[in-house]
């Protein structure tokens, strides 16, 4: 028997300028239910999760919840009617520390001197945290600066303070992307206890495999409107992805496998304290080289190290078959470097710049003349990669921020590719990116390398590491603990090596 819905949405509409980005959209939510929300990036769905938390206005239409009518104008609001939402784009103060966000606004107090009738207790909000984490499986010093936090890290203490609100109704906007996959099952063992407490999720998620184990129902949006809503029991993945994308995708991973060419990257003994120990590899012209391993285990640092965002202690970086020193980013994109980091919103972007703008800012000396940038060439080499990665924008000039956070992807990738570096280092290349976008992102890569680049591929999602690499480095601790051909990895051996296994 079905329960009466918790929360309706009915008939929302939103516009912005030169933009419909829902029209007529109505959803519900049942008691203690996983209810996702799919589409492609644009679709509509961070929108409509952000008029429920209070972020946005809608133009039209209502929202109930338990029968009545409510009014959401802002993200206090939200709460008070027991509201909870992780962003896909995290939501912290980088220099407060992982409890303080947790807490923030909300730190418990003790009895203070009269002059003082306010004094946080640091201990108890430091040991609720520790807990909080905990529940998610997370063991991380909670007084330290989130800003010092890798993403992973990041995100779940995004998740963590969600839960701790003891929100009725929680959205959950791509809380995996970052994550492993022992993290993603300490984070579907939450999920299920919430739901057993009778809290309503609406879950948002690209990464198709998930849905079938965690959710129950499911609702399809394209273009800002509703496609249609299925139980999960009785959907399937095809069918799933025909509604997202109005089109069929014959292969989840298209990888072509090309002719392996000369060594072009070559790191020995690389070491950085407490970080990096006596790390070695190589990669040839033509290559994927898959990263996999636990949070922590060094793969985002390596890669900064290797582009020259982080200094290195001792070791070698050779590239084609030279000994360099890359002391900065700006040597490394010289040397043919570059770098789509995990973090696209702080470190892949220029915000308030145009989607123009942040394509060509790498490249900038190509496109100038004494001093003088010229907008008409930067213009055509953005129009070019806009048209081979479909990003969804009103135009080159419409500004990144206001792009959804795959178009946003999409256009960090774009910047790289005009840069015509010809080693990529590319840091979750497909976080937040809906399962079309994959396809392409994936058939761009598979043209790189037959043109002849390097590809060092990071990435949290086991399936695509295996999917897409030649070759694959699995990291432990900072060091890497086992290297696999395409052809013997499996995820069983993979995450015995993440684990510390040796054999």
């Amino acid at each position: 028997m079905e329960t009466e819905p918790v929360l309706q949405m009915r008939n929302i509409r939103k516009t912005f300028p030169g933009v419909i980005a829902l029209d007529d959209v109505s959803f519900d939510l049942r008691r203690g239910e996983v209810h996702i929300l799919l589409g492609e990036n644009g679709a509509g769905k961070s929108t409509l999760m952000k008029i429920l938390s209070g972020a946005y206005e809608r133009d039209g239409g209502e929202v109930l919840i338990d029968g009545r009518e409510v009014e959401i104008g802002n993200p206090r609001r939200s709460q008070s009617l027991g509201i909870g939402i992780i962003y896909q784009e995290l939501n912290l103060v980088p220099h407060l520390s992982a409890a303080e966000n947790i807490y923030l606004g909300r730190e418990p107090s003790r009895a203070g001197l009269p002059f003082l009738p306010f004094i946080v207790d640091r201990k108890a909000m430091n040991g609720s945290a520790r807990e909080l984490l905990a529940g998610l499986g997370v063991n991380l010093d909670v007084r330290r600066p989130v800003g010092e936090l890798s993403i992973a890290e990041q995100q779940m203490v995004e998740i963590a303070k969600a839960v701790s609100l003891d929100a009725r109704i929680l959205i959950m906007d791509e809380p995996t992307a970052v994550l492993t996959e022992r993290e993603i099952r300490e984070l579907f063992a939450r999920i299920r206890r919430l739901k057993a407490d009778g809290v309503s999720i609406i879950y948002i998620s690209h990464r198709m495999e998930e849905l079938f184990e965690i959710g129950d129902r499911v609702t399809v949006l394209r273009d800002g409107s509703v496609v249609g809503t299925r139980d999960i029991a009785g959907a399937t993945k095809p069918e799933l992805i025909r509604m997202m994308v109005n089109r069929e995708l014959t292969q989840q991973f298209p990888k072509v496998a090309a002719p392996r060419g000369k060594e072009v990257l070559r790191v020995e003994g690389l070491n950085r304290a407490g970080v990096l120990t006596d790390i070695s590899f190589s990669l040839c012209e033509g290559e994927i080289l898959g990263v996999a391993g636990l949070l922590g285990s060094g793969r985002t640092e390596l890669a900064r190290a290797i582009f020259g965002l982080d200094r290195i202690d001792s070791g070698g970086i050779h590239i084609k078959g030279r000994l360099q020193r890359i002391a900065s980013p700006r040597r490394a994109i010289n040397l043919g470097l570059g770098f789509l980091t995990e973090d696209r919103k702080t470190q892949g972007l220029v915000l308030p710049l145009s989607v123009r703008e942040n394509i060509c800012l790498p490249s900038v000396d190509a496109f100038s003349r004494m001093g003088v940038v010229s907008r008409r060439r930067e213009a055509e080499a953005a129009a070019k990669y806009r048209k081979d990665l479909r990003i969804k924008t009103t135009g080159l000039e419409q500004r990144v921020v206001n792009l959804s956070g795959g178009n946003q992807q999409k256009v960090v990738l774009s910047k790289w590719l005009v840069s015509r570096g010809d080693i990529l280092i590319f840091d979750e290349p497909t976080r937040g990116i809906d399962v079309g976008s994959k396809a392409e992102i994936y058939e761009l890569m598979n043209k790189l390398t037959a043109a002849g680049a390097a590809i060092i591929m990071i990435s949290s999602d086991l399936p695509e590491v295996l999917g897409m690499s030649d070759r694959i480095l699995v990291m432990h601790q900072g060091r890497i603990n086992g290297e696999f051909s395409a052809a013997e990895a499996t995820q069983e051996k993979i995450l015995h090596r993440a684990l510390g296994d040796t054999e």
